[in-house]
């Protein structure tokens, strides 16, 4: 099955720096692409730590993925690899120019994203 990146309009203004046209032309579209397999990746590491993430509150909850996505490094190259996987050549290069701080940009939006789809959880 083939996936497409979805189009994000608005996300490209004028007077953003390399970086940011970078993360929100190509690494936001391919986040929301992966949100699913994101969502399920994050529901089997769960099951993986024996977390019960039903039983605790909203808060705990947003911590609980904040601190996933910080402090568990495999989980977190697993996330950074599912997306990574998705880049051109050419996207690929210009990543490496810059890897760490699009590391910490693509981390902080699937955090964001993670927290805003509880429900989902």
């Amino acid at each position: 099955m083939a996936k497409e990146r979805p189009e994000l309009p608005g996300l490209i203004k004028p007077n953003i720096t390399p970086i940011e046209e970078f993360q929100n032309s190509v690494i936001r579209p391919i986040i929301k692409m992966q949100h699913e397999l994101i969502i399920a990746f994050f529901k089997q590491n769960l099951v993986k730590r024996k977390v019960d993430f039903s039983s605790i509150k909203v808060e705990k909850k947003k911590s609980t993925i904040k601190n996933a996505l910080q402090k568990d490094i495999s989980f977190k190259k697993l996330l950074l690899g599912s997306i990574l996987g998705h880049f051109s050549m050419d996207e690929y290069t210009v990543y490496l120019g810059n890897a760490s701080e699009y590391n910490r940009r693509i981390i902080n939006i699937i955090t964001k994203r993670l927290q805003d789809s509880i429900p989902e959880l």
